[in-house]
């Protein structure tokens, strides 16, 4: 098992990169090479070995000792000085009966497996939630420089217009200068959102290793919709099945368990014990003489006084228990302004798209109106290059809208702890290959 991480990596380092072309892609990728999801996976190995210790203080204790020694002894009786070698040896066994404390430990050691449970897959809708806002970010920017590029095509056919306009004396040469502006605008557009393009995919290489390839692209608005429910009705969802939230419920179950788990440190113990010691050439005066000692029995401990020390950690374990209440009501809280927040996310975002679409509709018929305008003499080339712009301007926020709407929807379902990769593969049903999509 401890070499399958090693060979994926090998894998992933030394075979040709696989370009991923979808979420689901993308997601499968980060998974295996993601590193703090693997250090999510660390820990959650790490995590399962808690039931393993708890679970030893109720299990037998069994030692093995051995000695091999050379004595030398003076005596003031006759013949008492002797020098010998002696050796021993001591099989010791202990079964607990009665021990309070560790019974409570083993329970708290169960309720630390479901936290590492919890919180690997917290890290999973983690990853989710980075790679989609990766995978968005990248397509956004792509989207970006192509209205730009739409647009110097728009401005350039401007730009030689005002120049036939003006050699023939049609136009001032102000028209071919604003169009001239004008372009080089976009131009500087296109380089500062080339750059932005290089970050985010350096972003989501990061979270895959290797470089993403040609992303599918949104073709449609079909998973556009409001959530039903109410706003209350899905913060009352997320402070039950939040995982956060759920993490910290289990510790406030740890912190009960603590406060019993120190009391106990006044109860008497109860043991059964068992023994059997090998002694060899023991001086007895002038003998040496070999001892065999079998025992078994019972042995009860009553702690009387410690100094304090039990108390004290008692009362540590009160004030712990009262900070892990709140620790859970700070949580959940978080939990239910999450899910409000989400949720208002998600159904503005479907009006905002709506309303988007509509004013993309009316900047294109009005750049329409506007260039008919022109070619009438009633608009000038400025007015067209506005209009142009309005449209760049509707189209980049129309894309923007509906990746944020998309980004709400999965983050919803992370407030109330029910996000998985399904989720994902439904968006990818919603992907075309850019080529598709042209």
């Amino acid at each position: 098992m401890q070499l399958k991480p090693l060979f994926l990596a090998l894998t992933l380092a030394l075979a040709p990169a696989a370009h991923a072309t979808n979420l689901s892609d993308v997601y499968r990728d980060a998974l295996a090479y993601d590193a703090q999801y693997a250090a999510a996976r660390a820990a959650w190995q790490a995590g399962q070995e808690k039931s393993v210790q708890g679970r030893a203080g109720l299990l037998p204790n069994i030692n093995l000792s051995g000695n091999v020694r050379y004595n030398s002894t003076e005596s003031s009786l006759p013949g008492g000085d002797a020098d010998y070698d002696s050796n021993g040896l001591a099989l010791t066994g202990a079964q607990p009966l009665f021990r309070k404390q560790n019974w409570v430990q083993y329970e708290q050691s169960r309720n630390q497996v479901k936290i590492a449970d919890m919180q690997l897959k917290a890290a999973s809708q983690d990853l989710i939630l980075r790679v989609a806002q990766a995978y968005f970010d990248v397509l956004e920017s792509q989207d970006n420089i192509a209205f730009i590029n739409a647009q110097k095509a728009a401005i350039t056919e401007q730009l030689a217009a005002a120049k036939r306009n003006f050699e023939v004396g049609t136009a001032t040469i102000t028209d071919t200068h604003e169009a001239q502006a004008r372009f080089d605008l976009a131009l500087a557009q296109e380089i500062a959102e080339q750059n932005n393009l290089n970050i985010r995919l350096r972003a989501l290489e990061k979270l895959i290793g290797k470089p993403a390839g040609t992303l599918d692209s949104l073709v449609d608005n079909k998973l556009l919709k409001a959530e039903a429910g109410t706003l209350d009705e899905w913060a009352a969802r997320a402070a039950d099945g939040n995982l956060q939230a759920e993490i910290q419920r289990i510790a406030k179950a740890i912190a009960d368990q603590e406060v019993d788990r120190n009391r106990a440190g006044h109860y008497p113990t109860v043991d059964a014990v068992a023994g059997y010691t090998v002694n060899n050439n023991q001086n007895f005066g002038t003998q040496q003489v070999d001892t065999r000692t079998a025992s078994i029995g019972v042995e009860l401990n009553l702690p009387i006084y410690q100094g304090g020390l039990t108390s004290s950690r008692v009362r540590e374990a009160v004030a712990n228990q009262e900070k892990a209440r709140q620790d859970l009501e700070v949580a959940t809280r978080d939990a239910g302004l999450q899910a409000r927040q989400a949720w208002l996310n998600v159904n503005s975002g479907v009006a905002r798209v709506r309303a988007l679409e509509q004013a993309l509709v009316s900047t294109k018929a009005q750049l329409d109106s506007t260039k008919l305008g022109l070619d009438v003499g009633v608009r000038t080339n400025l007015d067209v290059l506005d209009a142009e712009q309005q449209v760049l301007s509707a189209s980049r926020d129309l894309a923007a809208a509906r990746y944020a709407y998309l980004l709400s929807t999965l983050a919803l379902k992370a407030a109330v702890g029910t996000l998985s990769p399904e989720d994902l593969a439904e968006i990818d049903r919603h992907l075309r290959p850019p080529a598709a999509v042209q």
